[in-house]
């Protein structure tokens, strides 16, 4: 599945996730989510950009961002 920089397509919250466990697995990816504070995100955690209606997409980019992901990845 192509990460967040080469990848065109619409992505849906569960492409999300399933990006989201394969980059942190799957405890790590919700505590993610739920504890990590991105600035590229309005200063907000993944839940709340989510839940807020950010386009996952975005979502997945600024994670991506963060975390330093390899091009591989993106």
């Amino acid at each position: 599945m192509p990460g967040c920089g080469t990848y065109a397509g619409v992505v849906r919250q569960t492409d999300f996730w399933t990006r989201m466990e394969r980059r942190f697995g799957a405890a790590y990816a919700r505590s993610y989510a739920m504890d990590q504070v991105l600035s590229t995100l309005g200063s907000r955690t993944v839940n709340e950009a989510l839940a807020a209606g950010d386009d996952p997409k975005d979502v997945w980019r600024a994670v991506c961002d963060a975390v330093s992901a390899p091009a591989a990845e993106r």
